[in-house]
């Protein structure tokens, strides 16, 4: 599932679409692809059957990252049987977030300086700070903050994520809010393995 490691091979791979499967619970998530360099154009969706956790639902997605790969804008719609909610999610010129929720209503925040945007359940987004900060490249390790955002419920949060790659290929370590794990990713800095979340299918 790896795409070939060279720039001009690599940029010939995309677009793509990938798809995870959840390992323990009735979810998938499936997403198109578009890279230019660092840049990123996505669009996806989750889909989750009903768990003791969260009712059935879908979350579809739509991200554009900048130049450096810091997610620009991201618009989120969740879907319930009993209603469809939306978010959007923008990050200015002054690296300031506008948050709008389904009631429109407009939040202007920092979220602790954070370039990019986490959602739960998602191992598509995790890719994010990876490729930007160049983690699955070289040994290094990193505190990131992120606008973390939980669905079906559309909460909005800053947290820190911690990564810490040894740049041997063994993967990388992952310390967030719902897990402290090993993931894998391929040659492009894209999640193949997340244990207890998703592997790429």
């Amino acid at each position: 599932m790896s795409a070939p490691q060279s720039e001009a091979n690599s940029d010939a791979a995309w677009p793509a679409i990938l798809t995870w499967q959840a390992q323990d619970e009735p979810r998938m998530e499936s997403v198109r692809v578009q890279l230019a360099g660092n840049r990123i154009k996505a669009y996806g969706r989750i889909v989750a059957a009903a768990t003791e956790s969260h009712p059935a639902f879908s979350a579809s997605y739509d991200l554009v990252t900048d130049e450096s790969g810091a997610t620009k804008r991201l618009s989120l719609t969740v879907t319930l049987a009993e209603r469809e909610r939306q978010l959007s999610i923008a990050r200015d010129e002054e690296n300031m977030w506008l948050v709008q929720d389904h009631q429109n209503q407009t939040k202007r925040a920092a979220y602790d300086g954070a370039l990019d945007v986490d959602v739960i359940f998602s191992p598509f987004f995790n890719a994010l700070p990876i490729r930007r900060t160049g983690l699955f490249r070289r040994t290094d390790s990193v505190s990131l903050p992120v606008v973390y955002v939980r669905v079906p419920e559309l909460t909005v949060e800053p947290v820190t994520i911690g990564y810490s790659s040894t740049g041997s290929g063994t993967g990388i370590k992952l310390n967030s809010p719902v897990a402290q794990t090993t993931i894998s990713v391929d040659d492009d800095g894209f999640i193949v393995d997340y244990p207890g979340l998703a592997e790429r299918i």
